[in-house]
């Protein structure tokens, strides 16, 4: 399940979390997250606007409060998932938006896992890694149909993730009904 929200966390029946956010990573949200998570979480610690020393700096205390894995995004040069592979013991996580995102590069560099974000060529990407390692494990975003979570696991997808509905939402059918008793 992709969130941040501790209330969707402690409340979902997912097998695993990824927490990501468009923010610089922090100690202190890893910390919450991994804290009220009572399953395995990965925690995203940069790889855009934050990078290098500092990315490996939060995925080494990441790796110390209990992630289980850490996530990088997109723009994260190799030389840091190198460097990071050397400091910490859990699995790197690289996110790919698309087939041109240097995927043999990235294993090179010590990539573990695939997070697949490709949205409607989300399959396409999954086949893609698929034909140059088919033992990587792979993460793909599902989409929100049953179709589209079909064709992400028939193209080699490990695990699909979803995003919840947010606590608005959730507040907003309980609210409906309520007014309606």
């Amino acid at each position: 399940m992709f969130s941040t929200d501790v209330a969707i966390i402690r409340n979902t029946n997912a097998d695993a979390i990824i927490a990501v956010y468009p923010f610089t990573p922090q100690p202190m949200i890893s910390h919450a997250l991994i804290l009220a998570a009572d399953k395995p979480i990965f925690c995203g610690v940069g790889g855009g606007i934050t990078n290098g020393e500092r990315s490996i700096d939060l995925a080494l205390d990441a790796e110390f409060q209990g992630a289980l894995g850490v996530i990088l995004n997109k723009p994260t040069p190799n030389s840091t998932i190198k460097k990071m592979k050397k400091k910490i013991d859990i699995p790197i996580i690289i996110t790919i938006v698309s087939e041109n995102d240097g995927i043999k590069e990235r294993i090179k560099a010590g990539v573990d896992i695939f997070n697949v974000s490709g949205a409607e060529k989300t399959a396409d990407i999954v086949r893609k890694i698929r034909n140059i390692d088919d033992h990587i494990p792979i993460i793909a975003t599902g989409g929100k149909t049953d179709k589209t979570i079909r064709q992400v696991i028939e193209a080699g997808a490990n695990a699909v993730s979803y995003t919840p509905p947010t606590t608005a939402d959730l507040f907003k059918e309980i609210m409906i009904r309520y007014r309606s008793e």
